[in-house]
């Protein structure tokens, strides 16, 4: 080959190798912003689960509404695994993207509603009926979301970056939830916390409307994702993906629900437990409380993408594990430490719960996505992921918050936590390693 032709053939390689990078980041930046989205609006119940519960349920006792109210985002998470039915099997045989951008305006349309809504102390049991139900609708919606969005990364992503690019799934649901919290706490130090409770409370939910137009815009805008548009045009779809994911992918499912265990429960402990357990258990003020929980939630949210790129260098199982083992041997200490009553004790045990979920999560997305084969990702992950999500994750904060009252201690959520890192640890340790390797077709 002469000169001139080799040097033409390397510019054309570097024109395409700039191409794949700007449509990899748009993708993850439309993905991204479209999660982010998703998970501010449902994460702000349970930042504000300790105000709610006074705001919608015929409670006296503090403790007693915000069990009430931890309730009621259990309920939440009933409709997750029907979301991840309907949605899953839409984006197996219809695409992902469309199925994203579906889920998007549905989530972002009931946490708006959700701003408006009157009280218990105006319209009596109605108001707390149709607070049920909007966070029906909230569940439902993200039963598609989180599977599908891993999915979509993962078919875009490189084989050894897979681990980095599903990563940001994380990065930027952390990020959603620091900026729910943070824009709580933002709230409650400018308003005053009587202002907060009585109206402040509803400003979080509106933002939620145009947010999710943002969002919707972003994802509109995407094609889908390669590996599903190959599988399409050879023909190698599934009309029934989900019969198919349960009787051909069974052993991809159980693995799926055991690394499930410890994301579910290790997230909503961190986001949504923590705030009113600080506040109505700990006796910090809910400024504090925020405060607190907004750092714990950002140091997730760093030390993600490392974690990600750390799995794709070691494997997926070495992070998974540390995650685990983080969990196991440091819950009871760490809430012990948030105990001692100064704010410095409760961020440092904050951060090095997260600093467990983030080595987890930072391989996890991949790991999860690697499991299935393309026909049957979407509706596989949606399934394993949604009644894994729904069964340890939903009753969490409530579970957590029946654990204090019951046996007195109020250190007992520990041994949950610690029971899901024991329950994902042995799964992961029979799992095969999947880093690197290209995704199953």
């Amino acid at each position: 080959m002469t000169q001139p032709a080799q040097q033409s053939l390397e510019r054309s390689s570097m024109s395409q190798d700039v191409a794949t990078s700007r449509k990899l980041r748009k993708v993850l930046l439309a993905t991204g912003v479209g999660h982010f989205v998703e998970w501010f609006d449902f994460g702000l119940y349970g930042t504000l689960a300790a105000i709610i519960g006074l705001q919608f349920f015929h409670a006296e006792n503090p403790s007693v509404a915000l069990l009430s109210s931890f309730a009621v985002f259990g309920a939440g998470f009933i409709m997750r695994p029907l979301g991840g039915l309907f949605f899953g099997s839409m984006g197996d045989r219809k695409g992902r993207q469309k199925v994203l951008a579906t889920v998007i305006l549905l989530t972002s349309g009931a946490t708006f509603v959700m701003g408006l809504l009157p009280t218990y102390h105006q319209i009596g049991i109605t108001a707390t009926v149709l607070l049920v139900i909007t966070r029906l609708v909230q569940g439902f919606a993200a039963g598609g979301e989180s599977s599908g969005a891993t999915t979509y990364l993962a078919e875009y992503a490189p084989n050894n970056k897979r681990g980095y690019f599903t990563c940001w799934i994380d990065n930027f649901g952390f990020m959603a939830f620091v900026a729910g919290s943070g824009l709580v706490f933002l709230l409650t130090a400018s308003l005053g916390e009587e202002a907060m409770s009585d109206w402040g409370w509803r400003i979080p939910f509106l933002i939620a409307g145009p947010l999710g137009w943002v969002g919707l815009y972003l994802r509109k805008h995407l094609e889908d994702s390669p590996e599903f548009l190959e599988a399409q045009q050879q023909g190698q779809t599934d009309a029934t993906p989900l019969r198919s994911a349960v009787t051909r992918a069974w052993a991809a499912l159980l693995f799926c629900v055991g690394f499930v265990v410890l994301k579910a429960v290790g997230h909503w402990t961190l986001q949504t437990f923590m705030p009113g357990y600080l506040s109505t258990e700990l006796h910090y003020s809910k400024l504090d409380s925020y405060a607190i929980t907004t750092i714990g939630l950002f140091s997730v949210a760093v030390l993600v993408p490392f974690m990600g790129y750390l799995s794709d260098k070691f494997g997926r199982k070495p992070l998974m594990l540390a995650g685990c083992a983080g969990f196991i041997l440091l819950s009871y200490p760490a809430m012990m430490l948030m105990a001692n009553g100064d704010m410095l004790s409760a961020v440092l045990a904050m951060v090095m719960l997260g600093a467990f979920i983030a080595a987890f999560d930072g391989a996890c997305s991949a790991a999860m996505a690697e499991l299935f084969p393309t026909s049957v990702r979407y509706g596989g992950l949606s399934i394993a992921y949604n009644f894994s999500v729904a069964f340890f994750g939903g009753i969490t904060p409530w579970f957590s918050a029946w654990l204090i009252t019951s046996t007195g201690d109020k250190f007992s959520p520990a041994f949950y936590v610690m029971a899901a890192a024991l329950i994902t640890f042995i799964t992961v340790m029979r799992a095969r390693e999947t880093a690197g390797k290209p995704l199953k077709r």
